[in-house]
């Protein structure tokens, strides 16, 4: 809507373009601290900027990445990244014949060079991309280093402090869900053709 010069939004396009229940759009931006106009809706320009601010998009936050095999790469490489205030400033990887390489213009280091580098790049987030069984001994030395939040894309279950926010991003539950939503559908259509 902005970029097609629209200066205000209604809350019940935006519930449609989502598929949601306007009720719910006006609940969810009601916490951005926006208010609408009636019969008009809600200024765009506006909405995007409390959005940005809500979601911490409006800062860029400094964080490594640790496992710079096929996903860490392609993560380092996503540029939209930057658009939501993340910037992926060192990546670190265990094969030290990757150490001192660059990727997507992320410089690489290796595993034994993590406390001292997180601390002199003062960053708080670490992108966890490596393999499953060694991702608690690998968190142990995140949160040891003086991390406080772990974006987790491997299938393990991390245990951290309290004061650690963990976000576990399971791709093998995404797929499952898209089977079983697939499989959900072709089910219903084959019913209603009997």
């Amino acid at each position: 809507m902005q970029k097609e010069g629209s200066k205000y939004i209604s809350g019940t396009l935006i519930a449609q373009e989502l598929s949601l229940e306007p009720i719910q759009v006006r609940k969810d931006l009601a916490i951005t601290g926006v208010i609408g106009k009636p019969k008009k809706g809600y200024p765009v320009n506006t909405l995007i900027d409390a959005i940005e601010r809500f979601l911490g998009w409006n800062s860029m936050q400094d964080v490594i990445l640790v496992g710079a095999g096929n996903l860490g790469s392609a993560l380092m490489g996503h540029q939209e990244f930057r658009l939501h205030g993340l910037h992926i400033v060192a990546a670190f990887d265990k094969n030290t014949q990757k150490a001192g390489t660059t990727i997507h213009g992320v410089r690489v280091f290796s595993m034994n060079d993590l406390e001292t580098e997180v601390h002199k790049l003062g960053v708080k987030v670490a992108i966890l991309t490596i393999h499953s069984p060694a991702a608690q001994e690998t968190a142990d030395i995140l949160v040891k280093a003086g991390i406080l939040g772990i974006w987790n894309f491997t299938a393990a279950k991390l245990k951290v402090p309290e004061s650690v926010v963990v976000q576990t991003e399971d791709l093998s539950s995404g797929y499952a869900m898209l089977c079983v939503t697939m499989q959900s559908r072709q089910d219903a259509d084959n019913g209603s053709a009997s």
